[in-house]
């Protein structure tokens, strides 16, 4: 069979992709498990220990997991659009100030160990994530909830300390998703792998050294929701490197390539003529950037920062390491997401040299100014090296910076980070949900997931607040803009760019073209086996 690429449409506010290709049609649900590979890696550590626990995960791999185990009220839609009713038979604002929200549960809900679910456990499920406030900062995504109030078994109400018209899509994140309260103490995080819900799929694990290696989803048979099971089973393998999955692919050990995949392992399927797999590429919300530690010596003052935005040739970056599988990015809130600008360009325009050195002169900085740019060897992707090699040589090159690059695993890497260990580091950004809320506030806002010392009165008690007032996100563009604005003149962060989704998959598998959201988001019951050929 032929290869061919599947398109999807990826403008925010679009609700069903546009399909090309082959491979959608209904297939058998049973028979052997559909094998999913990905390069994510899941470990416990020290300061880790409860990767999987809701009250904790934020990040995507560990997100993926707990979206097919837990169940949320909401859920983001098949394509895209507002957030539907999962665990919820109803939702809705019943104020006309966006303060206060309320929740209907369906009949019959139950955990995956036939136990019931009644408002009581979604009450104690947000109010315990709340409490615990992990360092991961994930708790942050309910910080607008004053009160959970429960009225008999079957009706949630959330009461808002302001107005949050991004509310119902936090409600759609495994941050709020429903635990029963014997598994899952109030004041303390569950350590390890073990997840009970009342998801899609239950979960089996094999660890090794303290490290989650494979896990089986099984059809859950109590399940009781919105979402259609595609295949009763589904084992997910994870690789040290895509070159390792990649050779599990073509040796038939696995069905599906998800994240991350290499540049040359994209390019290679994209020129292949004929073959046994198909490449889905989809528009992708995904965001790379460096992270300032702003009370370092080296980047504290403003002008470093400026200067290195100043100087930084993203088209040159993204030419060279990634093609045409990503593009540059000027602001946090990517191209297609309401409120997007382009506030970088906008201020610094084309690199230039010359302009940098002007603005570490007037700021008396002695050149070259020396720095270590960080970032993770496992976590984003096989390229990330070849990434930083470039910018610490455009850096480099402008003779105004001294930069070498140091890589270390992410399970030292993203607490070193939030330490203040490293005054310059690169991260990714799958977004909580499609929204510019959530390429805002997790960043720039009280209780940020970076712990990031930047602070901005104006930022975080006025323009965040306002724009979450605007039900019409359209409505709420001026606000973000000039949130997008500050950012460009302060430089916390500096945004790099934004890339595309992929998947490989045998030609026998079918779902494909939904099984990664906008928000880069696995959904495996998408996934069943077909024909091939």
């Amino acid at each position: 069979m032929n290869r061919k690429t599947l398109v999807l449409a990826a403008t925010i506010g679009l609700l069903a992709p546009v399909l090309a290709g082959c491979g959608d049609t209904d297939g058998g649900s049973g028979g052997d498990a559909i094998v999913v590979g990905t390069t994510d890696r899941f470990t416990a550590t020290e300061d880790a220990p409860a990767p999987v626990d809701p009250a904790y995960a934020y990040d995507i791999g560990t997100w993926n997991i707990l979206r097919q185990t837990l169940q949320t009220l909401l859920i983001q839609p098949r394509g895209d659009g507002e957030p539907v009713p999962e665990a919820a038979e109803t939702c809705g604002f019943t104020d006309s100030g966006n303060e206060r929200y309320s929740c209907t549960l369906r009949e019959g809900l139950k955990f995956s160990n036939g136990d019931s679910i009644t408002a009581a456990d979604v009450k104690y499920s947000i109010d315990r994530a709340l409490a615990v406030q992990s360092d991961s900062g994930v708790f942050a995504l309910l910080s607008t909830i004053d009160t959970v109030e429960t009225q008999g078994d079957r009706e949630v109400i959330f009461h808002l300390k302001s107005a949050d018209a991004t509310f119902p899509y936090k409600l759609s994140t495994p941050v709020a998703g429903i635990v029963p309260e014997d598994s899952y103490d109030r004041d303390k995080l569950r350590e390890g792998f073990e997840i009970d819900g009342s998801g899609p799929y239950t979960f089996e694990t094999k660890v090794e050294g303290g490290e989650l290696v494979s896990v089986t989803y099984a059809k859950n048979p109590f399940y009781k929701g919105s979402l259609k099971v595609g295949h009763d089973k589904i084992e997910m393998r994870s690789y040290e490197s895509a070159e390792a999955m990649g050779e599990a692919l073509e040796a038939d050990d696995i069905d599906v390539m998800t994240r991350s995949m290499s540049p040359e392992q994209i390019q290679e399927l994209a020129n292949a003529s004929e073959g046994a797999v198909d490449l889905v590429e989809s528009p992708g919300l995904e965001i790379r950037y460096l992270a300032f530690n702003t009370k370092a010596p080296s980047v504290e003052t403003k002008a470093v920062r400026q200067a290195m935005a100043q100087t930084v040739n993203r088209s040159e970056l993204v030419a060279k390491v990634y093609g045409s599988q990503a593009e540059p990015l000027y602001s946090l809130v990517p191209a297609s997401v309401t409120g997007h600008s382009n506030a970088f360009f906008n201020k610094y325009g084309d690199p230039d040299v010359s302009k940098a050195r002007e603005l570490l002169e007037e700021a008396g900085i002695t050149t070259p100014v020396k720095m270590t740019l960080h970032y993770t060897t496992d976590h984003y992707g096989p390229a990330t090296k070849a990434e930083f090699e470039q910018l610490s040589e455009q850096l480099n090159d402008s003779g105004l910076f001294d930069t070498d690059i140091k890589g270390a695993a992410w399970d030292t890497f993203r607490p070193d980070g939030q330490k203040g260990k490293f005054d310059v580091y690169g991260m990714g950004w799958f977004p909580d949900f499609p929204d510019a809320d959530a390429f805002i506030a997790p960043f720039l806002d009280e209780d940020n997931f970076l712990n990031s010392p930047y602070a901005n009165s104006e930022i975080r008690k006025e323009l965040i607040p306002e724009s979450r007032r605007q039900a019409d996100r359209l409505s709420a563009a001026d606000s973000l803009n000039q949130i997008q604005d500050i950012v460009a003149e302060d430089v916390p962060v500096l945004p790099l760019w934004q890339g595309k989704q992929y998947v490989a998959a045998h030609d026998d598998i079918i779902g494909t073209a939904y099984l990664v959201n906008s928000s880069s988001s696995l959904q495996l019951w998408e996934l069943g086996r077909g024909v091939s050929g």
